[in-house]
């Protein structure tokens, strides 16, 4: 589908946890569907477009009412507030490439809807008008709600990758993705073959990371400007803090009317339980800490865009990586202390662990990695290619 916009909320914080809790009504279904409810989609219209400029019909909002929104929208389900963020973050992404791209686009007030798995692992042929693309990519989050697809190819002898967009009609989605954890995004596997490509939508990849694209040129003074990749980080990573934050109110209602099987003791008085609730109620106010420090410093340096400060990008990299990991750190332990009646399906701190621990396995949130980066520029030494992804 394509989104249209429409009307920008009075109030987009009271509008997310408004529409959060429906998030939550529908978490299951979404879940075992593998897929938002087109009643999910109805909804998000507004959202979609909160990041595009007001000139292409946007709402034209900044980052951090918009991760503010993100972390409201996934205390009701993660896998769905995961699933629209990227949908409204790859519009904002479709607005970096050339202005006649973003006209075929967003005529008429269009929203595009568009899955971007960004990883290189497809090929981009130059042809005279533009490119023959082939290739299979994983990840395509909300590819079941989309009619185009932004894939990464690599072009040979270039200095780098090239951003293709194409319709999602000239490619073939392979329904793969049966995962314990963020179902809802509906991640499948895109393919293309031999898919010509009009130059009009490629980019280089160089000019979305290192020099200002033709759409930053394009809309100088928004948003679009703010590099792809330390943005993207973070925008992801919000999901897991709201869910963790949504556990932690799950564990405290459970626990308050929770009887222990055998000694029939109320759980909620117990010194183990006051000891595991105060752990992760201190684990997510640090990942929250650390969500707002980048955010402010997200929105400070944004606007340098190619220009922002490597330890600037360092630290986004790091933060991101470590609102993800004290997230899982927090709701394991809650799962582990809330009893076996915790691990049915369709109990909501259950759902929020599987999705927790399916969003750390993305090579964003490696831990150890991201840690190791911080270790070797700290030492002085440079960062590699894939450092800072």
């Amino acid at each position: 589908m394509t989104s249209t916009a429409t009307s920008s909320p009075a109030d987009w914080s009271a509008w997310a946890d408004a529409f959060a809790g429906r998030l939550a009504e529908r978490a299951r279904e979404a879940e075992v569907n593998r897929r938002l409810p087109e009643a999910t989609l109805d909804e998000a219209q507004p959202f979609f477009s909160m990041l595009v400029p007001a000139s292409l019909g946007g709402h034209g909002a900044g980052f951090a009412a918009f991760l503010d929104v993100v972390r409201r929208l996934s205390q009701g389900c993660a896998s769905s507030g995961w699933t629209l963020s990227f949908l409204a973050l790859h519009a904002w992404l479709l607005c970096k490439f050339d202005p006649a791209l973003q006209a075929e686009l967003f005529d008429g007030g269009a929203m595009p809807l568009a899955p971007a798995p960004l990883a290189p692992t497809g090929r981009a042929v130059k042809v005279e008008g533009g490119y023959r693309v082939n290739g299979r990519w994983e990840w395509a989050t909300g590819v079941n709600h989309a009619e185009w697809a932004m894939v990464n190819a690599i072009e040979p002898d270039a200095m780098g990758p090239r951003f293709c967009v194409m319709p999602l009609s000239d490619m073939t989605v392979e329904d793969v993705w049966r995962t314990a954890g963020m179902s809802a995004t509906g991640s499948n596997t895109i393919a293309a073959d031999d898919v010509f490509v009009p130059e009009h939508r490629t980019v280089a990849a160089v000019l979305l990371k290192l020099a200002p694209s033709p759409g930053e040129l394009a809309h100088a003074g928004t948003t679009v400007v703010y590099p792809m990749t330390a943005t993207l980080g973070l925008v992801a990573a919000t999901p897991a803090l709201g869910a963790a934050e949504a556990a932690l109110a799950d564990f405290t209602t459970r626990m308050s009317a929770k009887l222990q099987a055998y000694s029939g003791a109320r759980q909620g008085d117990l010194p183990v339980t006051h000891l595991r609730l105060g752990e992760a109620i201190a684990t997510v106010r640090a990942a929250r800490l650390i969500w707002e420090d980048a955010t402010r410093l997200l929105e400070r340096d944004g606007p340098m865009g190619h220009l922002m400060p490597l330890e600037t990008r360092l630290v986004l990299r790091v933060a991101a990586a470590d609102i993800v990991r004290l997230a899982n750190q927090a709701v394991n332990g809650l799962a582990a202390a809330a009893g076996a009646s915790s691990g049915f399906l369709d109990v909501p701190l259950q759902q929020r662990l599987r999705d927790l621990q399916m969003m750390r396995g993305h090579v964003m949130f490696d831990w150890d990695r991201a840690a190791q980066v911080a270790g070797k520029l700290a030492l002085g030494q440079e960062p590699g290619i894939a450092d800072l992804i």
